[in-house]
């Protein structure tokens, strides 16, 4: 009888190697499938995470308790007048020059004025005709006045005779008022200090013809009370109620540096600029040793009554748009939050914040374009720390 156990014992095998072999197979695609499965989350998630945007944030800049508030100024006389010419002609002789100190009456310039020399000698020839006139107009009346008893003049005469003299003195001072008018104006000729000051600007040469009434251009002579000056500054609407009559405050001016010159509030304008949201106030400093000039800049330095924290942030923070002015910030869940804010001091690279940000605010120093309220967003990682930028939160 054939042995057939042989050939059993084989096709058992081969069905079990084949079984072995498809479960070994579906192990792989399973694997496979798995392993692809999780790489593609893996990548998805990466990916999320590249697109929420990392940001730079920093506290604001406190700056400490501010009891100063620091404003450019420009210092003026506390009184100037510029002189122009009542009569034309011209510059006959100047007699005091940029920088001379003057009384009120000083003599500063003379006119040569040949026109009216002449109005006012015919104006003298006017009066003397007009008075002779009215001389003989008035005669004339009361020869009249004796003969009208005798009937050898008329009520009718009489009075015209009284008319004639009435219009003849009349005429008579017109003339003379018009030369009193020629001989004040003839008094301009000579230009005087209308106070006590110094000569701070003088237009005008020996020879140079003058033009009556013309304030167009420059005035002859600019003469300036520099005993005190006046310090003009524009002072923000939300620190105004701060600096009242009286405050006072240091100036500073470049060509004294580290000196200080004491300044007290004199006037306020109690009106807000529109265009600059300013209000304009008027301080006074005393020049009695004549150390400052009119004209220069200065730094006020007020000192306010009440002690203020200055929040400032970098310029790049602000953020513009059809909403507004607005400063992002990150809240405690990495989100981002848009916070309308007022500005209360422009500093160039920075700016001082009258409202809207606290001290505590996590501010994004460059806010990247597009942001939006809510949107997620890495924190960077501080200069020279371990470590990879700090991942959102769950969301």
């Amino acid at each position: 009888m054939p042995d057939t156990a042989p050939h059993i014992i084989s096709r058992r095998g081969l069905y079990l190697a084949g079984a072995t072999a498809v479960a070994i197979a579906a192990i792989v695609v399973v694997m496979g499938l798995t392993t692809r499965k999780m790489a593609d989350a893996k990548l998805s998630e990466w990916t999320e995470d590249q697109a929420i945007p990392v940001v730079s944030v920093g506290l604001p800049d406190t700056r400490g308790k501010k009891t100063t508030l620091d404003l450019p100024g420009r210092l003026e006389a506390y009184t100037q007048a510029q002189l122009f010419a009542r009569v034309s002609g011209y510059l006959k002789d100047w007699k005091a020059d940029i920088g001379t100190p003057v009384k009120a009456g000083d003599l500063l310039a003379e006119i040569d004025a040949p026109d009216l020399d002449q109005q006012i000698m015919q104006a003298k020839a006017d009066v003397a005709s007009a008075q002779a006139n009215a001389k003989l107009a008035l005669a004339t009346l009361q020869r009249g006045q004796q003969l009208i008893t005798s009937g050898a003049v008329s009520k009718q005469d009489l009075d015209q005779r009284a008319a004639d003299a009435a219009n003849k003195e009349g005429l008579a001072n017109s003339a003379q008022a018009n030369l009193d008018r020629l001989l004040v104006l003839e008094k301009y000729k000579r230009i005087t200090a209308p106070f006590a000051g110094l000569v701070t600007a003088r237009n005008t040469d020996v020879g140079a013809l003058i033009n009556a009434g013309v304030s167009s251009g420059a005035p002859l002579f600019v003469v300036s009370d520099t005993s005190k000056l006046r310090v003009y500054v524009n002072v923000p609407q939300n620190y105004v109620p701060s600096i009242g009559l009286g405050t006072k405050a240091q100036i500073a001016v470049p060509e004294y540096p580290g000196r200080k010159f004491a300044a007290t509030v004199e006037a306020s304008a109690h009106a807000v600029d529109v265009a600059s949201g300013t209000t304009r106030m008027l301080l006074v400093v005393d020049n009695s040793k004549g150390e400052l000039m009119t004209g220069g800049f200065t730094n006020v330095s007020f000192e306010l009554p009440h002690p203020e924290i200055a929040v400032n942030v970098p310029a790049s923070a602000l953020i513009f748009n059809k909403t507004g002015l607005r400063v992002a910030t990150v809240n405690s869940k990495n989100r981002v939050v848009l916070n309308p804010v007022t500005i209360s001091r422009d500093l160039g690279t920075e700016v001082e914040i009258g409202s809207g940000i606290a001290a505590d605010d996590r501010v994004i120093q460059s806010p990247p374009d597009g942001i939006a309220p809510g949107d997620p967003v890495r924190i960077a990682s501080k200069p020279g720390a371990a470590g990879e930028p700090e991942t959102a939160q769950a969301k």
